[in-house]
């Protein structure tokens, strides 16, 4: 596929942001004996996260103690089959839970943690995203950015850039349908794919630019590295500083068709991924010990060869959204994504995500004309493809420190 610039492959999305909040949780800290005195949390998060909270960085880790402690007590009711249908991080650091009955918030409330019963639930929402999923994936909406559920205000948030064709406006009617399930929110911006051995670090193929994702290994135990789909949507061969490294085998990327951005390619005999997450000299290296998802509003920190180490939040997960490409393609819809406040441009496509030290993701895209300040905090939103659904997608186990 030559639609992209030489320098940078890149797509125009349409983008609409909504949180779901999975049923893995982590804690995003450090194991470690207190003899070793290992950093808990990776210091550069802890200062984007006391950036964006405008606190200090002590109440920083304070805050990501106490949503530590919350996320263990989430799990064991979940592990205890208490019915709940998810949960979010509220601005005050609270982990709400959404519980089915009475009954379940009882429950949830025991083990101390705030329960809700909400109107309309995980259930019911994910079954209406899944309609407008159909609706657009036999036309794609320009004028939608995205669309996603959205625990907290018990919503599918749909986000409406102002484009007004056909298949826009068959899109919203098909929305609005559904009464105050959806939530439309206008003025949004259009949004691209941002595709321009460490995880990422720069990789080139066919006069392209993308970013180096994560290694793992198949049922056979043949090295891979995974990456955005749309980065090696030809199966290209890639290369990193001007030597061949991969070969893309698999991607479930296809301009103007449905599309999910996740790929692999195998690597080549003699290469392989590092453990160790570059941060472009912002903060050392960042070990890769795991890929348990964060929840919503979790600290989250990527690594991408056009705008380095930048960090922010986890947005929404089961976030939809309409690629648009630059040269005049079709649109594509891509599902299974995950947004968030971490600043990205053109170029960083399939670079790392990490929350703690648990590998999140790989970059999908964000908007259009977003250009980051060159801060580590820079104010700004993305789009990935979560890593766990392409390991589990593929078979694959990731290669951890």
């Amino acid at each position: 596929m030559k639609h992209g610039k030489k320098n940078a492959r890149r797509y125009i999305v349409a983008a609409s942001i909504g949180a779901l909040l999975s049923a893995g949780v982590a804690t995003g800290a450090y194991a470690g004996t207190a003899e070793s005195a290992p950093l808990k949390y990776q210091p550069e998060m802890v200062q984007a996260l006391a950036t964006t909270l405008g606190v200090s960085e002590r109440e920083a880790v304070e805050r990501l103690d106490k949503e530590a402690r919350q996320q263990d007590r989430f799990a064991k009711l979940r592990a205890e089959k208490v019915s709940t249908l998810g949960a979010f991080f509220a601005k005050d650091g609270t982990l709400v839970v959404n519980a089915a009955d009475a009954e379940a918030a009882k429950e949830v409330k025991a083990a101390g943690l705030a329960a809700r019963v909400p109107e309309r639930g995980e259930g019911e929402l994910n079954r209406i995203k899944a309609q407008l999923d159909a609706k657009a994936l036999k036309s794609a909406p320009a004028g939608v950015s995205a669309w996603s559920v959205d625990l907290a205000s018990d919503t599918v948030t749909v986000e409406v850039n102002g484009a007004s064709d056909a298949a826009t406006r068959t899109f919203l009617k098909a929305a609005r349908s559904n009464g105050d399930a959806v939530r439309v929110v206008r003025g949004q911006e259009k949004l691209e794919t941002q595709a321009v051995v460490p995880p990422g670090s720069r990789m080139t193929f066919n006069g392209y630019l993308c970013s180096v994702g994560y290694g793992a290994k198949d049922r056979s135990g043949k090295q891979v590295l995974v990456t955005a789909g749309h980065c090696i949507e030809d199966l290209p061969a890639l290369a990193y500083n001007g030597t061949r490294f991969a070969k893309g085998t698999h991607t479930r990327f296809a301009l103007g068709t449905r599309s999910v951005d996740m790929g692999i390619a195998t690597v080549d005999a003699g290469h392989s991924i590092g453990l160790d997450i570059t941060t472009y000299g912002k903060a050392g290296t960042v070990a890769v010990r795991g890929s348990q998802r964060a929840p919503q509003g979790s600290a989250l920190c990527k690594a991408g060869q056009t705008t380095g180490w930048t960090c922010g939040k986890v947005g929404s997960y089961n976030v939809s959204v309409t690629y648009t490409d630059q040269n005049g393609g079709p649109d594509t819809v891509v599902t299974g994504l995950a947004s968030s406040t971490v600043c990205t441009q053109g170029g960083d496509s399939g670079g790392a995500y990490v929350s703690g030290n648990q590998a999140q993701g790989m970059t999908s895209g964000g908007p259009i004309s977003q250009r980051c300040n060159g801060q580590v905090n820079s104010h700004g939103s993305s789009y990935f493809q979560p890593l766990d659904d392409a390991l589990k997608y593929y078979g694959l186990t990731l290669n951890t420190k």
